[in-house]
């Protein structure tokens, strides 16, 4: 018995729009015209045949029509659907124009000699890391591409200034301690670590990456190493940073230090601050013929001084740093109704100036670190560890201050968390205390502009040479601002910096 074939409807399907409800009664009675299809007569049937041809070429004929009407529904769906988005399109906000001045950003930023290891503290800020966690990264950069100024073996300063808390916090080394005779302690890595695992946002690991790869893989030298290779020579440099003949590496040559990659691997590893730099002070000492090491690094997180005055108040660093003098010249400045003095006498030509490397790093709130580090001679004592590609450094002075180390943040309000906030720090100059404090009054005596609901002086968005220290070395400044954060130097172009 045959079976009954029923029409078999095909409707199109529309997406519902506005203007589609009073067509949609129509559009259905015009789509619904039934394609008789019959999927179980025999192939001979009369119904299955269209003008004479065999079953098999209905159904292909059949088939292609359906495809048509699918086609032309579509069309007919994506016309209305651009129709729609012009539509839509045209009510939409112009594309963002909007811009900034050069070292001005949104978000963070951060300034060091170096433009490889501003860079890598510029990707450490965009992947979800802090200013603590740009600066560590960045200072470890350092110590490894500007072996001449900073390193491992190096001494450091730190002034960390929390939006959120409204206060600062000092990273101390403590006093120069002597690990053999004519060699300063190495207190680089503890130091780093103790900073990082009580205000660092990414894994300690993640920090170390970049560094070690650079010291693996190999670096280009820069004008300032190069200028100190040139002006040093290269005795106990080689051979990682001679030639095959002796002579100093130039502008542009590749250095690596696969011996100080492998220190920073294992101090990747170190779990907590007080291990970080074991390992390095272990092979130090096997060097250098020790049973032990005759002192450890004791680096501590204090906080930072104070100073209240008219325009804001003051952070800074505690002693063994120049932090203490900058304090004291500055609270005489202000008070005494007599001409300032002199901050910046003429230089002595036995002046020496100890050699350091800076960095700063702000957010758009208002956090921001200022880090300074010294070997306090160009590539310090000279003596390179041969198990670690570490460079020693000269202070050894257990009661000598830490000259050089004087960073300074100052913030508008004591009690706004949303108050401007600006951050100096410098290198290059011999007597650093009277220099910043020279700096920092020549920048509260510029004109200031005025918060439209505080009434308050905000700090400039850049350093002029007015603010230098005395016209030596060289001064970083980093502030936020009006929800930005905003980076320059002095001498203008001197230290890249990078943002986002």
């Amino acid at each position: 018995m045959e079976a009954t074939a029923e029409p078999v409807l095909y409707h199109k399907l529309q997406i519902w729009e506005p203007n589609m409800e009073s067509e949609e009664e129509e559009e259905e009675e015009e789509t619904s015209e039934p394609l008789v299809l019959s999927l179980r007569r025999p192939l001979d049937a009369p119904g299955n045949k269209v003008g004479g041809l065999p079953g098999a070429w209905a159904r292909l004929v059949a088939a292609l029509l359906l495809l048509a009407v699918s086609c032309s529904l579509a069309v007919r769906q994506l016309q209305r659907r651009g129709s729609l988005t012009g539509r839509l399109g045209s009510m939409a906000p112009p594309a963002n124009v909007h811009s900034h001045p050069t070292g001005v950003y949104h978000h963070g930023a951060i300034i060091s000699p170096a433009a490889i290891c501003s860079h890598l503290g510029q990707e450490l800020l965009a992947a979800g890391g802090n200013v603590v966690d740009a600066g560590v990264g960045a200072s470890l950069c350092l110590a490894v591409v500007h072996p001449h100024a900073t390193g491992l073996g190096a001494m450091f300063w730190g002034l960390f200034h929390n939006n959120s808390s409204a206060n600062a916090t000092a990273l101390t080394s403590g006093p120069a301690q002597t690990l053999a005779p004519g060699l300063g302690l190495p207190t680089a890595l503890p130091a780093l670590h103790l900073l990082h695992a009580h205000f660092g946002h990414l894994p300690w690991s993640h920090l170390l990456m970049g560094p070690t790869m650079l010291a693996q893989e190999g670096f280009l030298v820069d004008a300032s190493l190069a200028r100190a290779l040139a002006t040093q020579g290269t005795k106990g440099l080689c051979p990682l940073f001679c030639h095959a003949d002796g002579t100093p590496l130039g502008l542009g040559d590749r250095a690596t230090n696969p011996k100080l990659a492998a220190v920073l691997r294992k101090a990747a590893l170190a779990p907590t601050p007080a291990l970080a730099g074991d390992e390095l002070l272990n092979l130090l000492s096997r060097d250098l013929g020790l049973e032990e090491p005759l002192a450890r690094p004791t680096p501590t997180l204090v906080p930072a001084l104070q100073f209240s005055m008219t325009q804001g108040i003051l952070f800074t660093t505690p002693g063994p740093s120049a932090g203490p003098e900058l304090l004291a010249l500055l609270k005489t400045a202000l008070h005494s109704r007599e001409p300032s003095p002199d901050l910046c006498p003429p230089l002595l030509k036995n002046t020496v100036t100890p050699v350091s490397s800076i960095l700063a790093t702000v957010d758009s709130s208002g956090t921001m670190l200022l880090l300074t580090s010294s070997l306090n001679s160009t590539f310090g004592s000279g003596h390179m560890s041969p198990s670690t590609g570490v460079l020693l450094s000269d202070l050894v002075d257990r009661s000598a201050t830490s000259a050089w180390a004087c960073p300074l943040i100052l913030r508008v309000s004591s009690d706004d968390t949303e108050a401007d906030v600006m951050g100096l720090v410098a290198s290059g100059t011999p007597r650093m205390a009277r220099a910043m404090t020279h700096a920092l009054l020549s920048h509260l005596a510029r004109p200031q502009t005025h918060t439209h609901q505080q009434h308050q002086p905000q700090p400039q968005q850049g350093p002029t040479d007015s603010s230098s220290t005395c016209g030596q070395g060289t001064l970083l400044q980093v502030a936020a601002h009006a929800e930005h954060s905003h980076v320059s130097s002095v001498p203008s172009g001197c230290c890249p910096f990078q943002g986002f």
